[in-house]
């Protein structure tokens, strides 16, 4: 099959290898899946470059987690009727070498639920690490009805899903963005409030917006660098839902400010979700995509050989939407 691979840690241009691969075979509990599109995330790319000293220990590793396409062959034990069966896939490069980043990927059945019907193979390559993070930072502390929940970078990859999540469940969202467009992706996405999160003292903004309610919940993309801004506007016993913090990995916490507003801050990865969240989250999928659908923005599609530039186009930070690969033809 042809495929990606690394051999060593770098810049996507310099260690991104494109070629031949053997075809993998789908052991006890297994799909096989060939592979229409491969989702691209910043996950991925910091493996390549090198996040996880220990990831190529083993040898080489094709990257990508996420992706959709047919199961063309199962193993045992599982139903030869899913055999043609247009899937989504997950956690693929998860714990092991070899991700989606090929015309064939291998992985536990219940990491190929179906593709909802009408759904693209872009679309499908982008529910695993986007949507359902989003779905776990909104659902994570029960029922959003009734909640204000902000949503930071609400435009983003994740922060568009968050903001549908939680106004389809009945919460009043609160989104930052920065510039018109984002705005009203963010408006179009079901916001009710949005504030620019480049002008200083946002936090305060917030409460204007809200006629003085704090908000009950955050769902956050730049955890260290908006933590000040986001204690002048949570509530007391709020919590901060937060997936990533980019601009400052090891962020100072002010610990007694945060222990007597009695906040809880929770990591999201979808990884290492409860497998009962995992399946929850794609239960809602299914229904939701059946009754209107999320709204999806795919920024860019390259081609399986153009991987490595797929891979800058993350680590640029600029693109509004989804980044996949589309592998080959359905």
């Amino acid at each position: 099959m042809k495929a990606v691979w690394f051999e060593a840690f770098g810049k996507p241009a310099d260690v991104l290898q494109v070629g031949e691969k053997p075809t993998p075979e789908p052991g006890p509990g297994e799909v096989r899946v060939r592979l229409i599109t491969s989702g691209v995330n910043p996950s991925d790319v910091k493996k390549r470059a090198g996040a996880f000293p220990h990831l190529l220990d083993n040898g080489y590793v094709i990257p990508h987690s996420d992706g959709a396409g047919i199961i063309d062959a199962v193993g045992q034990g599982v139903d030869s009727s899913r055999i043609g069966e247009r899937v989504w896939v997950y956690q693929a490069q998860h714990g092991r070498r070899f991700g989606t980043a090929a015309e064939y990927v291998v992985v536990e059945e219940r990491r190929a639920p179906a593709l909802p019907d009408g759904i693209s193979f872009e679309v499908g390559a982008v529910y695993g690490i986007p949507v359902m993070t989003a779905h776990r930072c909104v659902f994570v502390e029960g029922d959003p009805a009734g909640k204000v929940i902000l949503v930071t970078g609400g435009a983003g990859r994740v922060g568009l899903y968050a903001i549908q999540w939680a106004s389809r469940a009945g919460a009043t969202v609160v989104a930052t963005a920065s510039n018109p467009a984002d705005e009203e992706a963010c408006r179009q996405a079901g916001a009710a409030h949005i504030v620019n999160h480049r002008q200083a003292g946002w936090g305060a903004r917030v409460l204007e917006a809200t006629g003085g309610h704090k908000v009950d919940q955050v769902v956050e993309v730049e955890f260290g660098a908006n933590l000040p801004e986001v204690l002048d506007c949570i509530r007391i016993g709020g919590a901060i839902c937060t997936y990533s913090s980019s601009q400052d990995m090891t962020p100072t916490l002010p610990f007694y400010r945060m222990m007597f507003m009695d906040l809880t801050v929770r990591m999201v990865i979808v990884y290492e979700m409860p497998e009962a969240a995992k399946q929850q989250a794609i239960s809602d999928i299914a229904r939701v995509e059946a009754d209107g659908g999320l709204t999806h923005r795919i920024a860019e599609a390259y081609a399986l050989e153009d991987c490595a530039k797929a891979q800058a186009a993350i680590e640029a930070g600029d693109r509004r939407g989804a980044v996949v690969l589309k592998n080959q033809e359905a």
